[in-house]
């Protein structure tokens, strides 16, 4: 269940529907965390949040490098052998995106102005933040400010920044004060606390630091140019920031600049005319190092820097607009005739362009570089949620992603050891590698991550045959993840032999540490039966190869039949009572959480309940078995598929962004059309309606990957099983028409679903490209597109299942499954009883069981 939204939950008036734009027209001071980070420009490696040019007012000044961190002591109250030792954090990096405006003396401040015009816009199509308004000043003069923004899809270390001011009315005085600051130790110019060091108890938030994490290295000013650099107190990583100026301006002018440890300034004074404009361009690099001297990072700034003065800002300008066609010809998803969808749609897949295209060596974070919400680390987020939508529309990119997780392999062989396995065990939580969880229960107990990643890889190659990269570094990550699974399930025998594996968390943080989870046991098997197919293909095909992956990893014919034959003889939960899969192997010994009776104040529960409260109940956080219907969905049938969606919808809460895509996929296909579409649109608005009242923090990009799976898994019916493509549409009934390009093997090919019809279209390179609809083969070829008639859009189910949980069914034992709610401990203000609270259940009468 998911809170519901409504069609368009947007207000129009001021964020007017545009299917190119994020576009606003009226400045609201009370949401300025929110649009901070809907308007942030980003290219994957540099993030700028969408602060005012003026440094106020704003919730949470930002600028992020995807990696870039400091580390600190995780301190436990009670440790254990192998807890997360070393915590890391994103740094706020020096800000380059101040330049303050003075006429006649008096600044530019968005909250109290008198602004007579006003709008800004995100444009999807130019990856340019612009913003125009008309301020009339505090003497009657009225003036024109128009702002830009870019961070270069091309040149990942440039961002470009510009200020035009024109006196519409009269001379003036003007001043622009262009700076660079370093806000993360502590304060912002105004001696204002910064809210981005993280407040409050939420444990998503990132946490502050308790020392200066910024160390001066370095700093100038000079006529051309003007440069900041440091070193991370912990960490040792190292950053040099510099900025050019560009000035346009036919008036008198004088400039002041002015560097010293924390900030750089060049300041502008202009005897402004009537009608003339004044433009300022500032040219900025980042580089950063894990350790490279600053020195060496401010002459690759400089060379950054010298090539686009000579390039010019036009130059870079209309790159950046090539690029993007290049990418919305390759991930474009069109819905005909729904325009507000259509601008939502964009939305997010622009935010997936952001927060993964230029990361290259890196991995894509949780929230991108948008903000510095979890502290900056990779989850399996990226894999299971982003790699799908890269894979199939950005392979380069994909495989950049791909190849972090291989680099990354050293320190997962050094967890395992530490948690006494064999081969490699991922980090749940990290950005150097090292396990930054300090939760070992919704953390390290999350071992699904091997598997996701092996997942990841796997399809992956499916999609693009780079049988190249698996060859060279992606059969290590099968190998080690394999070796893993083997050595810590073990075998039981009772007749016949079966594999288990114990004490571990599925997706569902709302249950933790327990046995045969099913979802973990179903990527696991899959992740060892890729290894085995993985590692034989090389032997018979590539026997050089074969004998260099011998070399490097120790490998043993042996060990490889030992996966083949744990990945049979895996454990996949079942109850015949039920007909459902359970969670887990004691799942259903809980009592069930009556959502239908938890008011919307207590949600999420974790930021209300203890987690051993949680615990006790069948409740989720997000999908668990359902995700694993979605990813291995040939290894289920139909029938267990809505059987198990209509038992775990109820008692899904939707804490977690991650669920509603994957609720809105499976609705889709076993037939429950207007739940889909209810759950597409909660994931749509994520971050639009900051529908968990989180985006402050920054996007949810998982969630936006989501929504690419959701239209194209979802209503497209598209999947990839066996390495073979196959469509099953659920087109909803309102849209006349769904497109959307995928990318197989090299060759591009256009989708397009309408209510009676479906085509598939080559539309760049040669390749044929095989592919089933609703079970019979096809071939799309150039100039011979798959036509298919339709038969309606699959099963439909009516009406919505509700949040009331299904019970009176009987268990294995033969007692009766019940609900209960939990009764949350008062706060100290709800109450003045100092006794304690003990958190207790009503248990709800149930329905009479089944004759």
């Amino acid at each position: 269940m998911t809170h519901e939204v409504a069609a368009d939950p947007m207000d129009r008036g001021r964020f007017p529907v545009d299917e190119w734009r994020l576009l606003e027209t009226d400045h609201h001071p009370d949401d300025l965390g929110l649009t901070e980070t809907l308007f942030t420009v980003a290219n994957g490696y540099l993030g700028m949040r969408g602060n005012p040019a003026e440094g106020r007012d704003a919730h949470a000044h930002g600028t992020f490098i995807n990696g870039f961190h400091e580390t600190w002591p995780i301190k436990h109250a009670e440790s254990a052998f192998g807890f997360a030792r070393t915590g890391q954090t994103i740094v706020n990096v020096p800000d380059v995106k101040v330049m303050k405006l003075y006429v006649d003396d008096e600044p530019l401040n968005l909250g109290t102005a008198d602004l007579e015009h006003y709008e800004r816009a995100l444009d999807f199509a130019s990856g340019l933040l612009k913003r125009t308004l008309v301020w009339r000043t505090p003497s009657g003069k009225r003036v024109r400010v128009v702002s830009t923004r870019m961070v270069s899809m091309t040149e990942r270390h440039l961002s470009l920044l510009s200020l035009e001011v024109t006196m519409l009315d009269g001379n003036a005085p003007i001043v622009i004060s262009s700076q660079m600051l370093n806000r993360q130790d502590g304060k912002d110019e105004y001696h204002v606390p910064d809210a981005s060091l993280g407040e409050g108890v939420d444990p998503r938030k990132s946490a502050g630091f308790d020392h200066r994490v910024l160390l001066p290295r370095g700093h100038y000013a000079n006529e051309q140019r003007m440069m900041l650099g440091y070193q991370a107190a912990r960490s040792k990583m190292t950053i040099a920031v510099a900025a050019d100026h560009l000035l346009t301006c036919d008036d008198r002018y004088e400039v002041i600049r002015h560097a010293e440890e924390d900030s750089a300034k060049y300041v502008l004074r202009v005897d402004a005319t009537e009608g003339r404009t004044v433009i300022l361009d500032k040219l900025v690099a980042y580089h950063s190092s894990r350790g490279v001297p600053v020195r060496e990072l401010s002459d690759r700034c400089d060379r950054t820097l010298d090539r686009a003065r000579r390039l010019g800002v036009a130059h870079y300008h209309s790159e950046q607009r090539e690029w993007f066609d290049r990418f919305w010809a390759s991930a474009d998803v069109v819905v005909e005739g729904q325009p507000a969808l259509q601008q939502a749609i964009r939305f997010n897949l622009f935010q997936l362009a952001q927060a993964s295209a230029r990361a290259d060596q890196q991995g894509v974070p949780a929230k991108g570089v948008s903000g510095s919400g979890y502290e900056g680390h990779y989850f399996w987020d990226t894999e299971v949620y982003v790699l799908p939508f890269l894979t199939y529309t950005q392979p380069d990119a994909a495989r950049n992603a791909l190849h972090f997780r291989v680099r990354m392999l050293p320190a997962a062989r050094d967890r395992a050891r530490e948690m006494a396995q064999e081969g490699a065990l991922f980090p749940w939580r990290t950005i150097n590698g090292e396990e930054a969880s300090a939760y070992y229960a919704a953390g390290t107990a999350q071992v699904h991550i091997d598997a996701d990643i092996s997942y990841a890889l796997s399809k992956y190659v499916d999609a693009t045959g780079d049988v190249g990269f698996l060859t060279r570094d992606g059969v290590d990550i099968l190998i080690e993840t394999a070796r893993m699974w083997a050595d810590l399930g073990f075998w039981r025998t009772n007749g016949d032999d079966s594999f288990h594996i114990h004490g571990v968390t599925g997706p569902d943080e709302y249950t933790t540490v327990v046995n045969n989870n099913l979802f973990t046991n179903v990527m696991a098997r899959y992740n060892l039966e890729r290894a085995v197919e993985a590692v034989r293909s090389v032997q018979a095909d590539d026997p050089a190869s074969y004998t260099q992956i011998v070399h490097r990893t120790g490998l043993s014919v042996e060990e490889v039949d030992e996966w083949a034959r744990c990945a049979e003889g895996m454990t996949i939960p079942f109850d015949e009572a039920l007909g459902i899969h359970p969670q887990d192997e004691h799942f259903l010994d809980r009592e069930v959480w009556d959502l239908s009776r938890t008011p919307n104040e207590l949600r999420p529960l974790l930021l209300h309940y203890h987690p051993l409260v949680i615990y006790r109940f069948q409740v989720l956080k997000q999908a668990d078995v359902v995700l694993a219907l979605f990813l291995q969905g040939d290894r289920f049938t139909a029938e267990e598929k809505k059987a198990d969606f209509e038992y775990y919808d109820p008692i899904t809460t939707g804490d977690s962004t991650l669920s509603a895509v994957v609720q809105s996929v499976m609705a889709a296909e076993v037939g429950y059309h207007e739940v889909a579409m209810k759950y597409f649109r909660a994931s749509l608005y994520v971050d639009l309606s900051n529908l968990h009242g989180n985006t402050v923090d920054g996007l949810h990009i998982a969630s936006a990957g989501g929504v690419w799976s959701a239209l194209v898994s979802g209503f497209g019916g598209m999947r990839n099983h066996g390495g073979r493509l196959s469509f099953d549409p659920r087109l909803p009934a309102d849209w006349p028409s769904l497109t959307f390009p995928l990318q197989w093997h090299g060759t591009t090919v256009q989708v397009t679903v309408t209510q009676t019809d479906f085509t598939v279209a080559v539309t760049a390179g040669d390749g044929e490209v095989p592919l089933r609809v609703r079970g019979v083969e096809h071939v799309a070829r150039r100039g011979a597109p798959v036509h298919v008639e339709l038969d309606g859009q699959g099963p439909c189910q009516e009406g919505e299942l509700g949040d009331r949980p299904l019970i009176g069914g009987h268990r294995a034992d033969g007692t009766i499954i019940t609900a209960g709610v939990p009764t949350p401990m008062p706060s100290p203000e709800d109450t003045t009883d100092t006794a304690d609270v003990e958190a207790a259940y009503e248990t709800v009468p149930s329905d009479p069981p089944p004759a």
